[in-house]
């Protein structure tokens, strides 16, 4: 059997990745601040229409739910809710984990947002910030992966996360 080429490795390695930053709440993997957090199961679908029919308003195309973008927004919101505030480098670099889950910059964003009760309040937030508005209007932008993570103890109490890709 010949050996795996680096394409397939580096392939290897980004799964390997994607499964663990699946496992928030492993040891090692996040900032232990001792605060407690839950999980929340979100409707991922209902989501992605929303974005997408803000989207098609602004003449772009709509976008899918991505598994890999959801864990990549999962892990972000779980870094930000143990730490109790927001922050895009908490768990590392926006490049450097985009890059890991095999997504580069060029065509990727993240929007982070903290207290709102429901998806649809911090869709109206971000679309009412134009920095977190931008983002989701980038003409190429195909795929999201949506996530939060509650905080009883802490200021915000919800942390949420969008990460978007081309």
């Amino acid at each position: 059997m010949a050996p795996p080429s680096p394409r397939s490795a580096l392939r290897a390695a980004a799964a390997a990745l994607v499964l663990a930053l699946a496992g928030c709440g492993s040891p090692g993997l996040l900032p232990d601040a001792g605060v407690p957090t839950l999980d929340v199961i979100l409707d991922e679908t209902a989501a992605a229409v929303a974005i997408s029919a803000y989207r098609v308003q602004h003449g772009l195309s709509p976008v899918v739910v991505d598994r890999g973008l959801v864990k990549a927004a999962a892990y972000q919101a779980g870094t930000n809710a143990r730490a109790g505030r927001l922050s895009h480098e908490i768990g590392g670099s926006f490049t450097s984990r985009m890059a890991q889950v095999g997504l580069g910059r060029a065509y990727a964003a993240e929007n982070l947002s903290a207290g709102s009760e429901t998806f649809d309040q911090v869709l109206a937030r971000w679309k009412a910030s134009p920095e977190h508005n931008r983002n989701m209007l980038i003409p190429q932008i195909r795929r999201i992966g949506i996530a939060r993570v509650d905080a009883p103890g802490t200021r915000y109490k919800r942390y949420w996360a969008l990460v978007l890709g081309g």
